[in-house]
């Protein structure tokens, strides 16, 4: 079966006998008819060929403009994608077997020509045409990837001559392709052992019986035609033709002075934080495991310091990304110095540390450089003409009393940090196991949490505000209340810091607004004399920029008159984020929103 069907036959002959018997055979083939279509002159021929395709050219190599190979040229100019079979006599053989040397695919001797073999002729043609055009391109992508690659490619023969050079090889030997044909590779590429300052062996001799890959010795460098040296890399192959034996070799070398400071950079920025330098988890989770490993034999303890920053959101926050990560540098500085050379400091993202003291006597060292690290971080840090003040809470678990392995000693720092930012912030913990069961219980907090809103466990209660003298009811306070479907009433210091933590007292906190604002309007709807409803407001919320529009918003649909809402913040609140609230407090008293601060003295303003 045919592989390509001939649809469009272009017969180039004067002889109008011999077109009109090619043109018989050709309507003897049954089903797979071929459409001919034939000119007696080249000159129609290239009008033809210049407006319609056509699958391949019979070509009379004796027309009346155009005789022998100057019809073969004329032909293949005009479509030299187009395979081509030229017609000739029997005296002309030799002429047409120099058509073949021009581009030609086959020829077919006039006379000697019958149906079958005319058809099996064109159709070897066509595929000799196709594959030529495959090896053609696989040539020239062969020659063009040789040249495009970045290392260097020599071939040679058996005798161990140059064959081939690309481009990089070239450059790097210091002869051109012309140049080093036909010599010596080992007068081309003088490899020479690094130490021992000897030549390497020639490489055809290094695969001589291989069918295999070989390799030069380590530590090799190339001497250039001009004596500079360059560290490299190689790899050796035989090549064999069909029989399988050997005709020569390739050999693929590259300059690894470049490759080896790549090949280190890579492995430190897979070990480091790209933007403090310090080892990251994985690098931390390795040296501590080798810590753990030596411990015993020294005697010694291992301790985990867990480091979360207080504060640096604000400042990431108001300040922009650039000079959060500027502080995040100049903190990494600071904790370098707070430990011993052989310890370890990382980061493991965001604005946590972890430190690694390899090897203590007791519990007490590691308190001793927690203390040192608190200093240290709270001393003021100058980024680009501020002033930053932030400082940290340290959670500390030591082996082997609080974990046998890196993975539990570091989830136990984490654990302890957590509790030193609840005991108040710039401070440090020791792990207990006691913290444990509280991580457990915050955990189920917040999966709780997430589902309390769709769950409709949440309520309001309000209590009222009285005025002392008249003993009128002046307004209400909005209080949360949830009662979990196993657990019962949770107070609200229980589940608020989660929510804060965990972002939950967006959804949480606009609920309880709209639940309050929906209320007042309906206690002003029936008549009472109800001047204000008090909502607490937490830090989060009052730090999201879209808090404003979603007052608004609510307002809006509970039809409550805005100057009726009071929000409470705690003086904590206001002293903390004075400058990022200052516009947001502003838009809302504009709106007639009243504002009130709750345990007032309680915070700041005790300490003044």
């Amino acid at each position: 079966m045919w592989k390509k069907t001939i649809r469009r036959l272009l017969l180039v002959e004067d002889n109008p006998g011999d077109a009109r018997l090619l043109r018989e055979m050709l309507n003897e083939q049954g089903p797979h008819k071929t459409q001919l279509t034939h000119v007696e002159r080249m000159s129609d021929a290239e009008r033809h060929l210049a407006q319609h395709p056509v699958d391949i050219i019979l070509l009379d190599l004796g027309l009346p403009d155009a005789q022998g190979l100057g019809a073969v040229r004329r032909a293949h100019i005009a479509a030299p994608r187009t395979p081509l079979v030229v017609l000739t006599g029997l005296d002309d053989e030799s002429l047409a077997a120099r058509a073949l040397q021009e581009g030609a695919q086959d020829y077919l001797i006039k006379g000697q020509i019958e149906s079958r073999g005319l058809m099996r002729a064109l159709r070897y043609a066509v595929e000799r045409k196709v594959m030529e055009e495959a090896l053609f391109i696989e040539k020239e992508r062969a020659q063009v990837t040789l040249n495009s690659i970045g290392d260097a490619v020599a071939c040679t023969d058996l005798e161990g001559n140059i064959s081939f050079l690309n481009l990089v090889a070239e450059k790097m030997a210091g002869w051109t392709w012309q140049e080093a044909a036909g010599r010596p590779v080992t007068e081309v590429l003088r490899i020479l052992d690094a130490n021992t300052r000897e030549p390497i062996a020639n490489p055809i001799e290094i695969i001589a019986g291989q069918k295999w890959t070989g390799h030069l010795p380590a530590n090799c460098v190339l001497l250039r035609r001009n004596g500079f040296e360059t560290p490299i890399e190689d790899s050796i192959a035989p090549i064999h033709d069909r029989e399988g034996k050997a005709t020569g070799a390739v050999i693929v070398f590259r300059d690894v002075s470049a490759a080896r400071a790549m090949a280190q950079q890579i492995t430190h920025s897979a070990q480091h934080d790209f933007l403090t330098g310090l080892p990251n988890r994985m690098l931390l989770n390795d040296r501590v495991s080798q810590a753990i490993g030596l411990a015993p034999r020294h005697k010694k303890k291992v301790a985990i310091l867990f480091l979360d920053l207080d504060g640096f959101k604000h400042i990431n926050d108001s300040l922009g990304h650039p000079i959060g990560d500027k502080l995040l540098q100049s903190i990494a500085a600071r904790l370098v110095t707070c430990v011993r050379g052989a310890d370890t400091v990382s980061r493991q993202g965001g604005d946590e540390f972890v430190g690694l003291l390899s090897e203590v006597e007791q519990s007490e060292d590691a308190a001793i450089t927690a203390r040192r690290i608190l200093q240290a971080v709270a001393e003021a840090h100058s980024v680009d003409q501020h002033d930053l003040h932030v400082t940290t809470s340290i959670g500390v678990s030591v082996y082997p009393d609080d974990g046998m392995d890196a993975e539990t000693l570091i989830k136990n720092a984490d654990t302890a940090m957590y509790q030193a930012k609840e005991n108040g912030r710039q401070s440090y913990q020791f792990f207990k196991p006691a913290m444990n069961v509280r991580a457990v219980e915050r955990q189920s907090i917040e999966e709780s949490l997430r589902r309390a809103l769709e769950r409709q466990e949440f309520a309001l209660h309000y209590q009222p505000k009285v005025n002392l003298r008249s003993g009128e009811i002046t307004g209400a306070e909005a209080l949360i209340r949830w009662t979990h479907p196993v657990r019962g009433l949770i107070p609200p210091a229980q589940f608020i810091p989660v929510a804060e933590d965990c972002g939950m007292i967006l959804p949480i906190g606009n609920w309880v607004l709209r639940e309050a604002c929906q209320q007042a309007r309906a206690w002003a709807d029936a008549g009472l004399p109800l001047r204000s409803i008090a909502v607490n407001i937490s830090a989060v919320e009052l730090r999201d920029e879209s808090f404003p529009e979603v007052v608004f918003a609510i307002l809006k649909e509970t039809g409550l008159d805005p100057r009726t809402l009071e929000l409470e913040l705690t003086e904590s609140v206001l002293m903390k984020h004075a400058e990022s609230t200052e516009i947001i407090l502003k838009r809302l008293r504009a709106k007639g929103v009243q504002l009130a601060v709750d345990d007032f003295g309680t915070g700041y303003s005790r300490a003044i």
